[in-house]
C-alpha cells in the first residue's frame, strides 16, 4: 500500500490531505485530512515532517493504544500518526497541543476553540477507519 499527503503551509500550522491508494491498482482506497505544526526546518517537537518519503508501520503505546509509526524521519524519533484535535492551538482541557512533531488525522478543519487557528474534527472515528485500510502500514510520500 502507498500513500500521499499533499499539504499547504502556514505560519502556525500544516495543513494536508492523506490518500491511501491500492499499490496494485492505483485506486483510491482512502482520504482524509492531516493536520500538523508549522514547517520549523524538522526542529524537534515544534515543526512537521519535511517532504519526503518515509515507511509507516503499526505500534502500540499506553497512551494512543494502537497507531502508526513514521519511521526514519531525519533527526526525529517516534513520529507519529494518530488521533487528536489541536495542532498549534492549545487543547481547552489539557492546556497544551496535542501533538509535538506528529501527524493527526480528521475529518475537515474548523476552528473548535476560537481562536482563529483550524483544529481538526472527527480524528477519532478517521483514524479508526485509516487502521482498518492500513493495519500492517504503507509507504509515504510526503509533499506539498
Amino acid at each position: 500500500m502507498r500513500a500521499e499527503i499533499c499539504r499547504q503551509y502556514y505560519k502556525k500550522q500544516t495543513h494536508g490531505t492523506l490518500t491511501i491508494f491500492d499499490e496494485d491498482t492505483g485506486e483510491e482506497l482512502f482520504k482524509c485530512r492531516t493536520l500538523e505544526l508549522p514547517d520549523l526546518n524538522n526542529q524537534s517537537q515544534v515543526s512537521c515532517i519535511p517532504e519526503g518519503h518515509y515507511d509507516v508501520v503499526p505500534r502500540t503505546s499506553h497512551k494512543y493504544s494502537n497507531h502508526l509509526h513514521i519511521t526514519e524521519v531525519p533527526n526525529r524519533s517516534l513520529i507519529l500518526i494518530h488521533w487528536g484535535n489541536y495542532a498549534g492551538s492549545v487543547n481547552p482541557r489539557t492546556g497544551h497541543s496535542d501533538i509535538r512533531g506528529c501527524v493527526l488525522v480528521g475529518e475537515k478543519f474548523v476552528d473548535l476553540d476560537g481562536d482563529g487557528l483550524a483544529d481538526i474534527t472527527n480524528s477519532k472515528n478517521t483514524f479508526n477507519k485509516l487502521m482498518k485500510i492500513a493495519p500492517d502500514g504503507f509507504v509515504l510520500h510526503v509533499t506539498q
